[in-house]
């Protein structure tokens, strides 16, 4: 009898999902394959040895760090600007973003009340979900090709870029998260003669606001990482400077913005954080 028990619960000596891992994992690398291909992903020829000689002088050109008195006046002054374009722009898209937001959400509309949308305030609703497929589909970076050319170079472009591309982002967001948020109350204010912003500030927003503000805090937290690569085209701030060190090969001075940078991004990240535990 205790042989038996023993026998019967003692732990296999084969993996039972061992099949199916393998089924899968095999599936991968089906798939993936393909598109290691077309991307021509060849990491291993980092390890060549004229790769290796190139990354070193390139790597050792950082040393020693640039600390000259002037330069990092100048960094701090790029660095306040950097985040500054990354606020102002986030900012903007908020103007652009809530308004369609609100003209996006479905639960917003009078007419849906009876279960079926009329159909002018359908096609206004789908309008505005195109517009704003339009804006998140052009990448910032592009944004801030143009308006370098309209506007010049300088932190302007970057600002109008971020908040072309952050609007259609946070504008497409919100309605997701108003419109998957609890409606009941919503719904009543409604049917009860309310007004539509009425019934956004007194039934979606109470309800949705702690996911709204983060989510607009993690955008503004990438805003940051953005307008830094929009430097390198123009639009000013930290990228900007670190593009003419760069073409200057001036490796101790790309050495210290970019430590500078992933100081500026911790920052960025914790306060954002903060701000996330604070509005939760």
């Amino acid at each position: 009898m205790n042989a038996q028990l023993s026998s019967a619960t003692a732990a296999p000596l084969r993996d039972p999902a061992w099949l199916p891992r393998l089924f899968w994992a095999s599936a991968a690398v089906v798939l993936f394959w393909p598109l290691g291909v077309a991307t021509e992903f060849r990491p291993w020829v980092l390890l060549e040895p004229d790769n290796l000689k190139v990354s070193a002088q390139f790597i050792g050109s950082f040393f020693p760090l640039a600390y000259g008195g002037e330069f990092l006046a100048m960094v701090a002054r790029e660095t306040w600007r950097t985040v500054a374009i990354a606020t102002a722009g986030v900012s903007l898209a908020l103007v652009l973003a809530v308004p369609m937001a609100l003209l996006a959400t479905r639960v917003l509309s009078v007419s849906a009340l009876s279960g079926r949308m009329a159909r002018g305030p359908a096609w206004l609703r789908q309008g505005v979900r195109w517009l704003l497929i339009l804006l998140r589909s052009v990448p910032e970076l592009v944004w801030a090709l143009v308006f370098v050319r309209v506007v010049g170079l300088g932190p302007t472009a970057g600002v109008l870029a971020i908040a072309l591309t952050y609007g259609g982002m946070l504008g497409k967001v919100y309605g997701e998260i108003l419109e998957s948020g609890e409606a009941q109350a919503t719904q009543a204010l409604l049917r009860n003669g309310s007004g539509r912003l009425q019934a956004f500030c007194y039934g979606l927003l109470p309800t949705n606001a702690a996911e709204l503000c983060s989510y607009t805090v993690y955008r503004w937290e990438c805003a940051i990482r953005s307008s830094v690569v929009l430097g390198f085209v123009g639009a000013g701030g930290l990228g900007q400077q670190l593009d003419n060190s760069m073409k200057m090969f001036n490796g101790g001075e790309v050495a210290t913005m970019l430590l500078v940078f992933i100081a500026l991004v911790a920052l960025a990240d914790k306060t954002s954080a903060w701000l996330r535990k604070a509005l939760g």
